[in-house]
């Protein structure tokens, strides 16, 4: 079979640096990053969060080649920030917006195994068509 070993996936070798900065020298307040061992879901967060920053002109990655685990970043900022600035508020944001996600997730599944308590001693409602509410 022609697929790397899984680890190879995930495991940076010796020497590599997870995150690479490169400055752009033909466009103002622009950068390239290239990200070992990430694939479209990491990518795409971080594009989108960027984007939510007013100060980023542009966010847009790409993956050179499926077996290839890195992605490229480009970013151009306004002229009163610069691109690695950017990337760590962004990265700090999702941090906070996962947490977030997360701690909403749990209290809403130990809400909903109360109410499943509930309906084992006769006391609540069925929950047979029960959703989780995940807005936060």
């Amino acid at each position: 079979m022609n697929a790397p070993d899984r680890f190879e996936l995930f495991v940076l070798p010796d020497g590599v640096k997870k995150l690479t900065i490169t400055p752009d020298t033909k466009i103002p307040n622009a950068a390239t990053f290239k990200i070992e061992k990430e694939d479209h879901t990491l990518a795409n967060m971080l594009r989108m969060q960027l984007l939510e920053d007013p100060k980023v002109l542009f966010a847009g990655y790409k993956m050179p080649h499926p077996l290839d685990h890195y992605f490229i970043l480009k970013v151009q900022t306004t002229p009163d920030t610069n691109p690695a600035h950017v990337l760590g508020n962004a990265v700090t944001e999702l941090i906070q917006n996962v947490g977030a996600m997360k701690n909403k997730f749990e209290m809403d599944l130990i809400r909903a195994r109360s109410d499943a308590s509930k309906v084992d001693n006769g006391e609540g409602e069925d929950l047979s068509s029960h959703q989780v509410d995940m807005d936060f």
